[in-house]
């Protein structure tokens, strides 16, 4: 790219912003690590481009001029934009990108507030989170993904992150108003949110005994919609514990019994790219997420 005409000699800037600081040819030459006559030709050419004396030589000094100490003010700031700039650049060649792929329901309800916590260990990794239904693509728009289920998801590596427990939530408001929730069974007096994933009922009721086949449900396919239903007290939802777990503790549902059900279809899982190694920020996100849900 060409120089502007407009532009002054831009090594010749460096050199004037050194002099105009120190006030002295000497010392900016050996700043700068040049000659003291170095310094002379890069002042001289400045001054020639701009049609102005920028300094008064003194036997052994060197003073601004007026329009020196105007230059030198706009010299300070163009060069401290620059340095700004150049250092973000170098800041952003040095951080690291780890591209998330997960599911809606598992982004809100439990990794969304703890990263913070991820990114007061590792300042220098970026997260981007894809929240999607849809299976990851490793080759374009993920570096790991984190599904639930039982999988296995295409050609990749799984590993269970966390076996999910499964149990009935319900807002404390309804459990006020409604009928009592003593035992398993009371759950038909309600009306059942049910998502895509219903067999999660019929997990939880088969491990207490219940027949809900003839409950009053409503079908709500997604988990975040059925969360939100019975938050808002529309009826009873099935708690993936680890996602209701901040729920639970700030009051806002209710686990009303104390027996909860597994299955080897309920698990949250990590999902890499099989034959390929994750890059160095991925597997720290990874030791990262482990150690939360371990917590």
């Amino acid at each position: 790219m060409r120089s502007s005409a407009i532009l002054p000699p831009l090594p010749a800037l460096r050199v004037f912003e050194s002099v105009g600081r120190l006030l002295s040819f000497r010392q900016a030459g050996e700043e700068l690590s040049i000659t003291q006559s170095a310094v002379s030709h890069h002042i001289k050419q400045l001054e020639e481009a701009l049609g102005v004396r920028l300094f008064v030589r003194k036997a052994r000094s060197v003073e601004l001029t007026g329009e020196g100490r105007d230059y030198l003010d706009v010299t300070r700031k163009a060069l401290g934009l620059i340095a700004d700039g150049t250092a973000d650049m170098r800041r952003r060649a040095t951080r690291s990108v780890v591209r998330v792929s997960l599911l809606p329901s598992f982004a809100a309800n439990w990794l969304v507030s703890r990263l913070a916590g991820f990114r007061a260990e590792h300042p220098e990794i970026d997260l981007e989170l894809d929240p999607t239904l849809q299976l990851a693509d490793f080759d374009v728009s993920a570096d790991i993904a984190i599904r639930y289920g039982q999988g296995p998801w295409g050609d990749a590596r799984n590993e269970l992150l966390k076996a999910e427990q499964l149990a009935p939530v319900v807002s404390s408001a309804l459990l006020r108003a409604g009928p009592a929730l003593s035992v398993p069974r009371d759950v038909l007096n309600f009306p059942l949110l049910l998502t895509k994933r219903d067999a999660e009922w019929k997990i939880w009721a088969a491990s207490v005994g219940v027949d809900i086949d003839q409950a009053r449900t409503i079908q709500l396919m997604d988990y975040n919609v059925a969360l939100q239903a019975a938050l808002d007290g529309q009826g009873i939802a099935i708690g993936r514990m680890l996602l209701v777990r901040d729920h639970i503790e700030a009051g806002r549902l209710v686990h009303p019994f104390t027996q909860v059900a597994m299955s080897e279809r309920t698990g949250h899982w990590l999902v890499a790219p099989e034959g390929r190694e994750i890059s160095t920020a991925t597997r720290l996100f990874v030791e990262w997420i482990k150690r939360e849900i371990g917590a």
